[in-house]
């Protein structure tokens, strides 16, 4: 009866398991009254014919239309944005914030720091999570786990990174979910909130592809990065708890070449996806010249690489580098900080149809940044050493001038600082001398007592002398 009533059980349950997709669907279509299928092809469609915002600007060459909800170019050395669509659109990342977790784990630790995974680091952890198995109390290198995060996804070696670096931080899981938010407002990122290190959904947890765009250009110019993000595959050694090695590939299919999406120029990125923020993508690229990061948020599948392939055949097609110290130098720049500065322009757009920003970054080394604009789309910055007219004017501080009082002013100090140290020196000889003065004086006291002292005791004795030999002579008289 017991194996009868198991069989029954089991059929039961399939039947359950069979019947609920089906189940969902018809919920699905409840809601919306329309196949979820149909729906996803409507918000495709409809995203496809939202035209890219640069492509408003006059003169700018026309960019491709994409899938992508949020789309966005950035050049990752010079910051130019040169294609752009809902740059600024709220959206959920999904694992593409793993990119964010590196940075700010590369600049918070060691590659050979190592990482402990606690209980809290795995039990989180759903049905259909990325992972790669990791167990309470194995150990990996900080290294090791950067590869699990970024190639596998591995969403426990997310946590385990932040909750080990945290610690380095003298704190815990969550100071390192602040130092993520506080590390992308220090970027410039305005549309961003962070509450996880592997981009599980949160509704609290979201940015936009321009944020992403900043973090990609901020965490490139790490080899760490760029070793880990270029590799195919990784192996992790056997841990202290499990015997056998790990061995995942990458998941970014424009850096394999025998893949239909292989993109020649491709350095690599990050992937993402769930269900509400659908397809996600950061893509690097570098053709010798430009170094390029490509952000596609709430895209469909596959059109997540067509669309990043689009973007990166436009922008190297279309735009060459304008080098800064060929143009005319501003009148408030003296000079620019590196000889290699440069705007990212297409043709038939000149330099001097250029406008440009000044930040003053140092009031007294005169340091500060221009940033050029076309149409108010940013075409590149550059660091640079503005002239003493133009500081004077924006401050209202004349830096030379309180530099000429400041080295007077140290002069007055040092003159002061010599004859004290001049004083000191005499009282510390005065004093010398008095001590010595003083002892011989104590020395001479205490002489003249000891011979008053010898004096007494020879007249004693003298005394005693007489005395004695005064009654010697009483008694012979007697």
């Amino acid at each position: 009866m017991g194996r009868v009533r198991k069989r029954i059980l089991a059929a039961v349950l399939a039947v359950g398991l069979a019947a609920a997709p089906a189940a969902s669907v018809s919920a699905d279509e409840e809601e919306t009254g329309v196949n979820p299928a149909d729906q996803r092809e409507i918000e495709r469609q409809t995203a496809y014919a939202i035209p890219p915002d640069t492509n408003s600007l006059a003169g700018w060459p026309q960019g491709p239309s994409v899938y992508g909800d949020s789309a966005i170019v950035m050049d990752m050395d010079s910051g130019a944005i040169v294609y752009g669509k809902q740059i600024d659109k709220r959206h959920y990342p999904a694992s593409i914030t793993k990119i964010l977790t590196m940075l700010v784990a590369l600049e918070n630790s060691q590659l050979t720091d190592e990482v402990l995974f606690s209980e809290d680091s795995v039990s989180f952890l759903e049905y259909g999570d990325a992972h790669i198995g990791m167990t309470p109390g194995e150990i990996i290198s900080m290294e090791d786990a950067y590869y699990g995060m970024l190639l596998a996804s591995a969403n426990e070696v997310s946590y385990a990174v932040a909750e080990n670096v945290g610690k380095l931080m003298g704190g815990d899981y969550n100071t390192f979910i602040q130092e993520m938010n506080d590390r992308s407002a220090e970027l410039g990122c305005t549309g961003s909130h962070w509450v996880n290190a592997n981009g599980l959904h949160d509704e609290n947890h979201y940015t936009t592809a321009h944020d992403m765009a900043l973090i990609t250009s901020a965490v490139y110019q790490y080899d760490e990065y760029r070793n880990v993000v270029q590799s195919r595959s990784h192996t992790i050694p056997p841990t202290n708890l499990v015997n056998e090695s790990r061995t995942f590939q990458q998941n970014h299919k424009m850096i394999w070449p025998q893949n239909d999406n292989y993109y020649e120029y491709c350095t690599g990125g990050k992937t993402g996806y769930t269900d509400q923020a659908r397809t996600t993508l950061v893509t690097t690229a570098d053709n010798g010249d430009l170094r390029l990061a490509a952000v596609v948020l709430y895209d469909f599948g596959n059109d997540a690489y067509i669309d990043t392939r689009a973007m990166f055949d436009y922008v190297y097609n279309n735009f060459s580098k304008v080098m800064l110290a060929d143009q005319e130098t501003p009148e408030e720049i003296d000079s620019y900080s590196e000889n290699d500065s440069y705007v990212l322009l297409p043709a038939g757009i000149e330099f001097s149809d250029l406008e440009k920003e000044i930040e003053i970054t140092d009031e007294q080394s005169r340091e500060g940044t221009v940033t050029y604009t076309y149409q108010g789309q940013n075409v590149g910055s550059a660091d640079v050493v503005l002239t003493k007219e133009y500081v004077t004017e924006k401050t209202g501080h004349d830096y030379t001038m309180q530099v000429k009082k400041g080295a007077a002013a140290s002069d007055v100090k040092a003159g002061a600082l010599t004859l004290a140290l001049k004083v000191v020196i005499g009282i510390g000889a005065a004093f010398v001398v008095l001590v010595i003065l003083l002892a011989v004086y104590i020395w001479q006291v205490r002489r003249r007592r000891m011979l008053r002292r010898r004096r007494r005791q020879l007249r004693r004795r003298r005394e005693m002398r007489q005395n004695a030999a005064k009654r010697s002579v009483y008694r012979e008289k007697r």
